[in-house]
């Protein structure tokens, strides 16, 4: 029998058994995704060379090896290069084969640590996918951050050669952080994890385009990172033109992998629209919907509708570059055209980012404090009125296109959005007010979001002002803003959602104590690295340059330090999780007394969801209530066929 110990926090634990290495040294574990990434690259080759011999027998001329590399033969060696990275991941014997010959056997066999790193229908393996490169991901775009912060310790160029190299590095930091991690990483990471569970559902409507869904995101993510090696684009992170006309062949590989990246939303967006309406368990009405459930609808929703209308443009500049099309180009185009389909997604994706950060506040909140989701309805009436009224909040960045007289009525719209955000401000205070708050990790993380998005709202009031707007605009100030916004609403809540659930996805309890010691680091730096930027943007500085006014070096030299230790404190989360995974304690059930149904599942989850069948019968967030008068089991209809059977053998 385990010996029974006791952790500072008070969670009674077992010692857990060793962690078994021995699968995560064996090839075959591996082997589909680097079959998949070598057979990218031969397809990326391939399909460069393909077009360039074309061009040179139709229109001959230069050499075949000086065209290889063209905007035309980048783009067709990239299509070639998804298929062979599809097909190699597992996509080939795991879908088309299959397809053909009617035998999945092949899906059902997976098992252990393989099945991470090939095409699957197991969503829980998809969600793990999709954690780990989020921290793949926000490393490759936080050390380019790190590079633009070292060249902003001096008032002149320091570390890049030209002020061109630090335009590519900056405009592929934010594109790579947008699309690549907070676009993904509550709704891929957490989503795919927590909402067919807490739907009670054993898989999701559409299994094999949510196992999909993951396999879009590192090859769109690499066209952006290795764009530098072409050129770069110097167009920031929006592709705007005519600046993308002036960037050359890196600004096709920024439109190929803004689209794939918008393609793996979209999909991600349709799985769980159709999950909520179409999955959940039997007694389990609307109004019992788990909020984070709510939150991720309506996040989703916005991507269904919106992605298809901005990846339209993204395309549309693809074919200027590649086609010898004229839709936004300088020449006689609308280049401004662009801009305004743009921004239809690209507003209402910061509410992608942070509807569901909301709801797993309260979600949280409401399992630490004991009490329920106060004003619960009009939390969710509130998320959904910031997914509509998210539609027309872009108008903002049409200040200077438009008449005296329009932009009050777009600082009106503007400010609007606020309005139902207070409501769910307003159901997070309630719902700790006047409960026993338990400050574990998750908790102590949302206190820090919440107050943290906090100050990007009201910054938010000032630039949403048309005459503070004036003089603020396209200054650090609009920096400090959305990182206050995206990263405090955004990246606070992944890491408390790492912490919450990673005893239910390892079986195993990661250090309280760290865990604090890293939130605290993070609130602190974060503070100090962004914070200062309201002040820098107040004083003058302009945003994407690399050389400033020596005036402002003292302050630029307190963000740059404190974005180091802000790095810093990741590497201790990231050790803490990744030493508990291996060696911490066996981790109960559910530690932490929560009711919906992803928390009355042993822990970790087998390839099962569930033996038994989950029917609702209670509110989630009545505080009074066990877990077991929530929800009751029963056995599917199968079980009960099976016992007749050997019973009349008997």
């Amino acid at each position: 029998m385990a010996a029974i110990m006791k952790d500072w926090a008070g969670i009674k634990v077992e010692k857990g058994q060793p962690f078994d290495v021995s699968p995560w040294f064996k090839l075959e574990t591996y082997w589909p995704m680097l079959r998949a990434i070598m057979w990218a690259w031969i397809g990326f080759f391939l399909g460069c060379w393909v077009e360039a011999a074309l061009t040179w027998v139709i229109d001959g001329g230069n050499p075949i090896g000086n065209m290889i590399f063209t905007p035309r033969a980048m783009a067709i060696g990239y299509v070639f290069a998804v298929i062979g990275w599809f097909l190699g991941g597992g996509v080939l014997e795991g879908w088309l084969i299959p397809a053909v010959t009617g035998n999945e056997s092949w899906l059902r066999e997976i098992d252990g640590p393989a099945k991470y790193f090939r095409f699957s229908t197991d969503y829980k393996s998809s969600s793990v996918r999709y954690t780990v490169w989020v921290m793949f991901s926000f490393l490759a775009a936080g050390m380019f951050a790190m590079m633009i912060r070292v060249n902003l310790l001096f008032p002149r160029l320091f570390l890049f050669s030209s002020i061109n190299a630090y335009n590519q590095f900056f405009s592929a930091h934010g594109i790579m952080m947008l699309l690549g991690v907070a676009a993904v990483g509550l709704i891929g990471g957490v989503g795919y994890w927590a909402v067919p569970l807490m739907l009670g559902s054993r898989t999701t409507v559409y299994p094999k385009l949510a196992g999909l869904s993951w396999w879009f995101q590192p090859i769109g993510f690499m066209a952006i990172l290795l764009s530098p090696l072409v050129g770069g684009f110097q167009s920031g992170w929006m592709g705007f033109e005519p600046l993308g006309d002036w960037s050359g062949s890196g600004m096709v590989l920024y439109n190929l992998g803004v689209a794939t990246m918008l393609l793996s939303s979209w999909v991600n967006g349709l799985v769980f629209v159709t999950s909520l309406v179409h999955m959940r368990a039997k007694g389990m009405s609307l109004s019992r919907v788990p909020i984070f459930v709510w939150g991720i609808f309506a996040a989703s929703v916005l991507l269904l509708v919106f992605v298809p209308y901005s990846a339209v443009p993204v395309m549309m500049n693809l074919f200027d570059e590649v086609v010898g099309t004229n839709f936004f180009g300088p020449m006689g185009a609308l280049p401004m055209a662009y801009q305004n389909m743009f921004w239809w997604l690209f507003h209402p994706e910061v509410y992608v980012f942070v509807l569901p950060a909301w709801a797993l506040w309260l979600e949280i909140a409401s399992v630490f404090s004991g009490r329920p989701v106060f004003a619960k309805n009009w939390a969710i009436a509130g998320m959904l009125a910031v997914a509509i009224i998210s539609i027309g909040v872009g108008v903002h960045h049409y200040f200077t296109e438009v008449k005296p007289a329009e932009q009050a009525l777009f600082m009106g719209l503007t400010e609007t959005v606020s309005v139902p955000t207070g409501f769910l401000y307003m159901s997070l205070i309630g719902t700790l007010w006047g409960g026993r708050t338990r400050f574990y990790a998750p908790m102590l993380l949302v206190v820090m979001s919440a107050l943290t998005f906090l100050i990007g709202g009201f910054t938010g009031v000032f630039l949403s002002d048309v005459p503070a707007n004036f003089m603020l605009h396209n200054t650090f100030f609009v920096i400090g803003h959305f990182h206050y916004t995206i990263l405090g609403g955004f990246l606070f809540t992944f890491v408390a959602a790492l912490y919450y659930y990673f005893p239910k996805v390892t079986g195993r309890m990661y250090n309280e104590f760290w865990a604090h010691v890293q939130a605290w680091i993070f609130f602190i730096s974060f503070q100090f690295t962004f914070f200062p930027m309201f002040i820098l943007g107040y004083m003058g500085m302009n945003r994407r340059i690399a050389v400033y006014l020596p005036y402002l070096q003292h302050l630029n030299d307190v963000v740059s330090i404190s974005a180091f230790v802000l790095g810093g404190s990741f590497f201790i989360a990231l050790f803490n999780l990744v030493f508990s995974a291996m060696f911490g304690p066996k981790a109960p059930q559910n530690p932490w007394g929560a009711k919906t149904i992803d928390w009355q599942v042993p822990s970790p989850i087998g390839k099962e969801n569930f033996q038994r069948i989950p029917v609702v019968t209670g509110d989630f967030y009545d505080p009074m209530a066990k877990p077991e008068d929530v929800v009751k089991w029963v056995d599917p209809p199968w079980a009960k066929q099976n016992s007749e059977e050997v019973a009349g053998a008997r």
